[in-house]
């Protein structure tokens, strides 16, 4: 999606850059303003001092990016109300919520949300608890807030504005929109779907990163300092991580909250690691011109400068197998992104920061019973069966990523039981649960789960998925040995990156970023 939540991915290029953040809490050593909104509206005084600092930011970021000013940004003053009841009909919009309600069971299924987790009225609370100042791509508008005031705004007109010189540059509206919403139904749409899937989270980590530099250029300029010349800034703000003035996000779940992150922090560190090799030009117009395609190039940015080749793994043709009885849900990449969220849920941050760099490849298909007909049986994960398949550096990896992700089954399903009457050899796992049966396949470098599926199924999958790989020859990262840390003995969530990017700078990343 990334795995993530493809159908809340696209959700969100309906919600382009609706809510945004500025007037959040933020560390000290960043010299940025320590504020809460105001209750009051602004007076038409400091209205008037927000719309004329537009055009000097506009400058600002211009220079500071190297990205050309085209034309004048539009500017509006809105209310709280406008931008709520916006969201709320974009959220009520009945193809929006089925994109939304089909991400949510795939994200069960997985673990990385809990089964009675609601994931739609979670979201809007979200949202209203965040909504700052925005950039409209649509209308080619930036839309001020009548209830921040102008100290509040301005840094993160920085950010907003940057948005609107990208937009002049390339057309968001169809820069952005990279993957396909249809679901695929054959194998030749299955593999244009794995191609592409991560497109999207890519390139909103691009637009985020670049704003994000921009913004701390802005806020460190009267200090002397910049990006470049206080590299420590950015470690500095990914180690703050406050949520006082954010109830909402500290109940979210972790797919939630590192989905929402991803754009502003990786993509930071994405464009300084860019901005430092290749300077200004290189490190806007330049990946604007020649984006980056993964959460695995956001992630290893000195690989994408090299075009180094992104792991992709095949779908076979699943269809023949399983279209009798199934209809095609979803399908997508689990990439690098994914699997820092599943890893970290699994197995805690430590884990996670030592199994992710060993990720070579994933990809996950998801199907429903034609057997549901209801629509409490559709909303079900009893519903659904998935299947995922994961490469790894070596096999060391992925033996750890096996035992990880067999120990987290107890807390997925109830009535949990190995079977190992049935288990051909010591390669597979089989467990029994209240959703049906689990296998688990490990050779070599490469894990195969089956979920749901019956195990005729099961074992014809994972040797359909397995065996469309190619040879180790064929992966440049397998060439790159991975071992566990010495000590480490633990034998182990597009969409929702784009919902959350995609509706602009929120205040929900801002501890963690500024």
């Amino acid at each position: 999606m990334t795995f993530e939540m493809k159908k809340i991915k696209h959700l969100a290029l309906v919600l382009v850059a609706v809510v945004g953040a500025g007037a959040a809490q933020t560390p000290a050593d960043t010299n940025l303003p320590k504020t809460t909104p105001p209750a009051t509206r602004i007076t038409p005084a400091q209205a008037k001092e927000l719309f004329n600092s537009v055009g000097v930011i506009l400058k600002f970021a211009s220079d500071d990016s190297k990205l050309p000013i085209k034309r004048e940004v539009k500017r509006k003053l809105t209310t709280r109300e406008a931008v709520e009841k916006y969201l709320v009909e974009k959220m009520n919009d009945d193809k929006d919520a089925k994109r939304m309600e089909r991400s949510e069971i795939v994200l069960k299924k997985f673990g990385l949300l809990d089964r009675d987790f609601q994931l739609r009225p979670f979201l809007l609370q979200l949202l209203k608890e965040q909504i700052e100042a925005y950039y409209d791509s649509k209308t080619k508008t930036v839309n001020l807030l009548d209830w921040a005031t102008p100290d509040t705004q301005k840094p993160v007109l920085a950010h907003e504005l940057t948005h609107a010189l990208q937009d002049q540059h390339v057309d968001l509206d169809k820069w952005e929109d990279g993957t396909s919403e249809e679901l695929s139904h054959n194998v030749k749409q299955d593999n244009e779907h794995i191609q592409t899937d991560e497109v999207d989270t890519a390139r909103e980590a691009v637009l985020e990163g670049q704003a994000m530099a921009v913004y701390l250029d802005y806020a460190l300029a009267p200090s002397g300092k910049s990006l470049l010349t206080a590299p420590d800034v950015v470690d500095n703000l990914a180690d703050a991580d406050d949520t006082s003035d954010s109830p909402v996000l500290a109940r979210a779940p972790l797919v939630l909250k590192e989905s929402l992150l991803f754009p502003y922090q990786d993509g930071l560190k994405f464009e300084q690691t860019v901005l430092k090799d290749q300077g200004q030009t290189g490190a806007f117009a330049g990946v604007l011109d020649r984006p980056p395609a993964s959460s695995f190039e956001i992630m290893n940015p000195r690989a994408y400068m090299r075009k180094h080749k992104v792991p992709v793994l095949q779908m076979p043709d699943v269809h023949p197998l399983l279209d009798a009885n199934y209809e095609p849900y979803d399908i997508g990449v689990m990439g690098e992104l994914d699997v820092r969220m599943l890893t970290e849920l699994f197995g805690g941050q430590q884990v996670s920061q030592a199994l992710t760099p060993a990720w070579d490849g994933g990809i996950y298909y998801a199907v429903q019973r034609k057997q549901a007909k209801t629509e409490a049986e559709k909303d079900s994960t009893a519903s659904v069966g998935l299947f995922y398949l994961s490469q790894w550096k070596s096999p060391e990896a992925a033996q750890v990523f096996t035992k990880l992700y067999a120990d987290e089954l107890g807390k997925k399903y109830s009535n949990v039981t190995r079977d190992n009457n049935d288990e051909a050899d010591r390669t597979e796992q089989i467990y029994n649960t209240n959703e049906g049966q689990v296998v688990l396949t490990t050779s070599g470098r490469m894990v195969f789960v089956s979920e749901s599926f019956d195990l005729t199924t099961a074992r014809k999958l994972a040797f359909l998925v397995m065996g469309a790989q190619g040879s180790d020859d064929d992966s440049q990262a397998a060439k790159l040995a991975w071992h566990a840390p010495k000590g480490e003995t633990h034998e182990l969530s597009a969409s929702m990156v784009h919902f959350f990017s995609g509706c602009g700078l929120m205040r929900a990343a801002a501890p963690h970023l500024y």
